[in-house]
């Protein structure tokens, strides 16, 4: 079951770190173009700056989902590395979990947030403002799914292999 669900998650793992990272490309490529039209054309292109905001909450929160997949988000160890191994198998679980909870939250809220805000429009983008927020619940249930593998992995005392490996 776990090498299914590591198959699984290692794709959208990849897909979102990909997604992620050609959304940065493009936003410093938006910022240029931004910066270029406001010193040297002495016209600043009036969508630059919003559709630039929308790509970092996309690219951001999908590359944090994929953090907790990958290991690479911030954590301190310190009470962990001094616990017994017992200890730390149930500091990791309740660490797992709390992100999980986290990421249902985002989940929840987000598509909240979204329902909320899609018949509002970013007037310069003419794109419902519920898009800049859809990536919440998406990567709030990434999370919660990839909180799944690392708890499962826990569990049996197994590890989730980050894509690097």
């Amino acid at each position: 079951m776990l090498e299914a669900l590591a198959t699984v998650t290692r794709t959208l793992s990849r897909l979102f770190l990909v997604v992620a990272g050609a959304g940065l490309l493009v936003m410093t490529g938006i910022i240029g173009w931004q910066v270029f039209g406001r010193y040297v054309l002495n016209a600043s292109p009036a969508w630059a700056e919003q559709l630039a905001l929308v790509l970092m909450i996309w690219f951001i929160t999908l590359a944090a989902a994929a953090g907790v997949r990958e290991g690479f988000h911030i954590r301190i160890t310190v009470l962990e590395d001094n616990l017994a191994e017992r200890g730390r198998k149930a500091l990791r679980l309740a660490s797992h979990a709390i992100v999980g909870l986290i990421g249902a939250a985002m989940a929840v809220w987000g598509a909240e947030l979204v329902q909320a805000t899609w018949h509002h429009d970013i007037p310069t983008l003419s794109v419902p403002r519920g898009a800049a927020y859809l990536p919440l619940p998406l990567s709030g249930a990434l999370i919660v799914l990839f909180t799944v593998e690392n708890l499962v992995a826990e569990f049996l005392g197994r590890k989730v292999e980050p894509l690097w490996n």
